[in-house]
């Protein structure tokens, strides 16, 4: 199950108390302080980690307590520290206080094996023994180990993909993701088949890598809410570049240059960031018959190429742009895409 948003409850360790010992042994007269620290509480640390894409994990265990602390012993020992506790987060993962109301970004976790300390254990007590000095020779005091609070915090995740497929419902994302990499997102004939992002990986003969997030249909109104439009949108803002996938045939719901200005204009309404990124456009489902490819380039002021994500026509070309748009640069006709 893919879950983006989730709330979690962090404690770390108390710390352990220091003690009152005397050191007793025979003939071994005034012996003196003996009473050992007690040990750190353990830490609880997020770390970003590039093996989920999902906050499934934490959704579903949100409480995470750290080891206190031993207690100091005598002959000086040291008490044990507790033991840390770390929660992999995947990676795109905000970190904010729960109930900020200015909604601060304590940590944007994106890079593999970042942490972000969200529970400091506490510090151990002090035993007699460290009390002890040249005026003081029988300390009777300790110090108790420090206590620690329970914190709630949020976390959102933001999908980290180099490619992000744009459009409105039913355009056929869904069905180039499945052409172009091993993701297996249903696809079907009716509006919003696709319930959240799936991100998938085009792999090159040369073992580079792409990774493709295609979020789910767009429609009219969705930098408001409509839909699940802002769940979708926030997606999209760190994909390096966005492709417009355009129901072209003879069938579409929604006339492919219409489609183009509605999802520009919810773009642009939601965030400069997103109507400012580099984008292709792609014309899907040419197998349907003619998609006007030069005619829209020419509305839109912008070189639409027309792909097949059913036939796998136009596939190579429109991936070689995207790659050269990534700085990836190679002939596209050089490459090996998995478009069977």
């Amino acid at each position: 199950m893919f879950i983006d948003r989730a709330k979690i409850c962090v404690k770390a360790g108390k710390g352990g108390d220091g003690i009152v010992a005397w050191r007793r042994e025979k003939y071994i007269p005034k012996g003196g302080p003996s009473g050992g620290d007690g040990g750190n509480g353990g830490d609880v640390i997020f770390v970003a980690s590039s093996r989920g894409s999902s906050l499934d994990k934490v959704h579903n265990q949100v409480f995470y307590r750290a080891k206190n602390g031993q207690p100091g012993g005598s002959a000086c020992k040291h008490g044990k520290n507790g033991q840390t506790v770390r929660v992999e987060l995947p990676l795109g993962t905000v970190v904010r206080k729960r109930g900020d109301a200015e909604r601060t970004v304590l940590a944007d976790l994106t890079r593999d094996g970042q942490e972000f300390v969200a529970a400091r254990g506490g510090r151990g007590g002090r035993g007699n023994k460290s009390f002890a000095n040249a005026t003081n020779r029988a300390p009777q005091q300790h110090t108790l180990g420090q206590k620690t609070d329970e914190t709630w915090y949020e976390l959102e995740l933001k999908l980290i993909a180099d490619v992000g497929l744009v459009g409105m419902p039913n355009a056929g994302k869904s069905s180039l993701i499945r052409k172009l990499t091993h993701a297996r997102p249903k696809v079907a004939s009716y509006p919003f088949t696709t319930l959240h992002p799936h991100l998938g990986t085009l792999e090159l003969e040369d073992f580079r890598q792409v990774l493709i997030a295609d979020i789910p249909g767009l429609i009219e109104g969705a930098h408001e809410g409509v839909g699940l439009g802002l769940d979708f949108l926030r997606h999209i803002e760190r994909t390096r570049v966005i492709v417009h996938v355009l129901d072209a045939s003879p069938y579409a719901d929604t006339p492919p240059l219409e489609a183009y200005r509605k999802i520009r204009h919810e773009l642009a309404e939601y965030s400069q960031v997103l109507a400012d990124k580099p984008e292709l456009v792609w014309a899907n489902k040419t197998d349907l018959g003619d998609t006007l490819a030069d005619e829209l380039s020419k509305a839109i002021e912008h070189p639409v190429l027309p792909v097949s994500a059913m036939s796998g026509a136009g596939l190579k070309p429109a991936v070689g742009a995207l790659l050269t748009l990534l700085d990836k640069r190679e002939p596209w006709e050089q490459l090996d895409l998995p478009l069977s």
